[in-house]
């Protein structure tokens, strides 16, 4: 029987911190953006980089930092990411130029990579005792994420309008300090023995970087370009070689067996298409506050909250309820639509716009739609796997968001620049490709809700399915990578 820790809610109260923070990562930069532009000397295309070199690496590298977490221990990694963390947040805050700002979010992002699935792997060992206490644990654990988002959208305003953009990085140095010296109450995972897929992880974060570097660059030396054509041919080589590799190598990443679990590839698609579609807007929707109707940073923090706010206190009270009775189908496909339909509202934002017409009903459309697909959907991708293989698909589908979330930003971000967002101080040419980028937005929720309620399997299937596959002789195998 698994031993039961007597801190092992003070021991959560460490980890949610932790999930707290990684999420607010991503959110706390957005109100600061303008600034960071104005003193660092990005243009309006690159100011994405802030933003996707922290995905890139997060995303690229959770893969790796659970095989990490499993082979070196969960507690020990742990720390590390803490500290890689906190180093990332040190330059990030002390940046003059733009290109150290990109270094500074892209170590961040190695230490989040690090982080995320240690801590899953000390929640699972901590409540592995009781699954009643798991449950509340995992929901306490997931609150930690919308929770993180909303702060991050309110605390970027607070800090940037009133002290200086570098302090929504120099916040982490003080609390990810305080979180190593809690670290004491983890539980201390035993490491196993095995190999690291080193050159697969190096692969496929390469070869996610290049894609998204070839669609921010496309726009400004052309999508036939010598070096267009090049990068984008270099990231599919390196795309294909960690597929290959994750065939032969006896302890890949990512066992290639595991796209058999019912339900996992189209979950996938449908978080990537999520993350496509709702972290374009939100990045947008800031750019759109301060850019054209002239807010200021505390302001267009303050005018988030109430969409972050209506997604946290609805993902914690009623997905899951509406899980439980209708199932993760129509709830994905129905949020991707609801998402596409606030998304198709704020397309038709005005240089002379107001936040109560033109942005705070379509943002409320826009976030119903994401609470109501992003839990489903992670429940989807994870419920068909085996119990030796959860970790693996939770990382998957963790990795899809992200990934989702980079390409779609530098897509749009193109589409955006090419439609007159690049030229700051015209208010009627910023809202035009600003208005593309939501549209755009839109079309790509809708054609993700409509690809799930054509072909994602109910549970009931899913479940059939999965028997099926358990019955043929070759099945463990299959299942164990073995």
């Amino acid at each position: 029987m698994p031993t039961v820790s007597p801190k092992r809610w003070w021991a959560l109260a460490v980890l949610a911190t932790a999930q707290f923070m990684v999420i607010m990562d991503t959110s706390i930069i957005g109100v600061a953006l303008p600034e960071m532009q104005k003193d660092l000397g990005f243009s309006q295309g690159e100011l994405q980089w802030v933003f996707n070199a922290y995905v890139i690496a997060f995303g690229g590298l959770l893969l790796l930092g659970g095989r990490l977490s499993d082979l070196l221990g969960a507690r020990r990694v742990f720390t590390a990411g803490w500290t890689v963390l906190i180093g990332g947040s040190v330059v990030a805050a002390a940046a003059q130029t733009a290109s150290v700002e990109v270094v500074g979010r892209a170590v961040q992002g190695v230490g989040g990579a690090l982080i995320a699935p240690a801590a899953m792997t000390l929640l699972m060992t901590l409540f592995a005792h009781d699954p009643k206490e798991l449950g509340r644990a995992m929901a306490l654990y997931g609150a930690a994420a919308p929770a993180g988002g909303t702060a991050g959208v309110f605390l970027g305003g607070v800090f940037t309008e009133w002290l200086s953009w570098p302090w929504v990085f120099i916040i982490y140095v003080p609390i990810g300090t305080a979180t190593l010296a809690a670290t004491k109450l983890l539980p201390s995972v035993a490491p196993r023995r095995g190999a690291i897929d080193v050159l697969g992880a190096a692969a496929v974060t390469a070869g996610l970087a290049l894609t998204v570097f070839a669609v921010v660059r496309a726009p400004e030396i052309g999508w036939g370009a010598t070096r267009t054509v090049f990068a984008l041919v270099g990231a599919a080589a390196l795309l294909v070689l960690f597929l290959i590799l994750q065939k032969t190598s006896r302890q890949p990443l990512m066992p290639l067996g595991i796209w058999r679990v019912p339900r996992l590839g189209s979950a996938n698609l449908a978080m990537a298409l999520l993350g496509a579609a709702w972290i374009p807007m939100w990045y947008f929707l800031n750019l759109y506050l301060q850019q054209v109707l002239g807010y200021g940073a505390f302001a267009s923090g303050a005018a988030l909250l109430p969409m972050t706010g209506l997604l946290m206190v609805f993902m914690t009270a009623v997905t899951a309820r509406l899980l439980a009775r209708l199932g993760a189908k129509p709830l994905i496909g129905g949020g991707l639509l609801v998402l596409a339909a606030g998304l198709l509202w704020l397309s038709a934002v005005e240089p002379s716009g107001s936040f109560v017409v033109d942005v705070l009903p379509a943002s409320l459309v826009a976030a119903l739609g994401m609470a109501l697909a992003y839990i489903p959907a992670m429940m989807a991708a994870m419920s068909g796997a085996p119990a030796e293989q959860a970790g693996l698909a939770s990382g998957i589908v963790n990795t899809t968001y992200q990934i989702g979330s980079a390409l779609g930003l530098a897509a749009l971000t193109a589409l955006a620049t090419s439609q007159g967002a690049g030229e700051l101080g015209d208010l009627p040419a910023l809202t035009d490709g600003f208005s593309a980028a939501f549209t755009a937005a839109a079309v790509i929720a809708a054609v993700g809700g409509l690809i799930t309620l054509l072909t994602m399997r109910t549970e009931k299937a899913a479940a059939t399915a999965d028997a099926e596959q358990s019955s043929r002789p070759d099945a463990l195998g299959e299942k164990t990578g073995v």
